[in-house]
């Protein structure tokens, strides 16, 4: 490998392979360290690196370069685009590694962190729990710095306290419960719907009072069937959009 090392990936053979891998190699690139190297691996070492052939890590990386993430130069390799950045819409296919990648690749700060009472609008999903840890994020879109969303999440106690604040300026809830945490996470349930603007909301976004939102709020449920956390996330309408692609089978 090079100095850029991608994430690991568990493959969900219900799924297209080459999307799983793109998703994944996606959310690795939008989440590298500012230092990291823009050159990739080969695509025999990719491949090796996923566990899939070379024909479906081709099909991946074409999907990568068709956003514009990445550029491909015959004899003297793959190379990440200097600006690679997020953009809209995403299609999402039910891969937990969609998720990351569509949470990836934005500056993130966290406004706060702490222990508090289970919100009422929550008590469903953690009937047998008093008390969760909250965190609060900021996000800002990583080329102009403008404000995009801002989220809140609802974790267990006993997860929690595995968690390093800093890792969630660097990567989304999604992936520091379950690369860094351990988290064996069975499913996550996505709900998005229009809402105003309340004045928090409006404040942190920097939007008008009562404009519209979206508001998504994502439900992460463990192997055992647990719900380890509750994303509640803003974000600005001008900023997002929401698709889901249905293909025939």
């Amino acid at each position: 490998m090079t100095a850029f090392a991608p994430d690991s990936l568990v493959l969900n053979r219900k799924l297209p392979l080459w999307y799983q891998v793109s998703q994944s190699l996606r959310a690795s690139i939008l989440g590298r360290a500012p230092d990291a190297s823009l050159r990739l691996p080969t695509e025999e070492q990719l491949a090796a690196h996923y566990g899939v052939s070379v024909l479906t890590m081709r099909q991946a990386l074409k999907e990568l370069e068709e956003e514009g993430l990445i550029s491909r130069h015959r004899r003297r390799g793959t190379f990440i685009e200097p600006g690679a950045r997020r953009s809209t819409p995403r299609r999402l296919l039910g891969s937990i590694d969609a998720i990351v990648a569509q949470q990836s690749g934005e500056r993130t700060t966290v406004l706060g962190h702490g222990t508090e009472p289970v919100p009422g609008e929550l008590a469903e999903y953690f009937p047998d729990t008093a008390e969760v840890v909250a965190y609060r994020r900021l996000r800002r879109d990583g080329e102009s710095g403008e404000p995009s969303n801002w989220a809140e999440n609802a974790v267990l106690p006993e997860l929690a306290a595995a968690i390093d604040p800093a890792d969630l300026e660097r990567w989304p809830m999604t992936k520091v419960l379950r690369d860094v945490v351990g988290v064996r996470i069975s499913r996550i349930t996505d709900t998005v719907e229009a809402r105003l603007a309340d004045p928090e909301t409006a404040a942190l976004l920097q939007v008008p009072l009562l404009s519209p939102i979206l508001h998504y709020t994502g439900v992460t449920y463990d192997r055992e069937g647990r719900v380890v956390d509750v994303a509640r996330i803003r974000y600005r309408g001008d900023r997002f959009s929401f698709t889901v692609t249905v293909e025939a089978q």
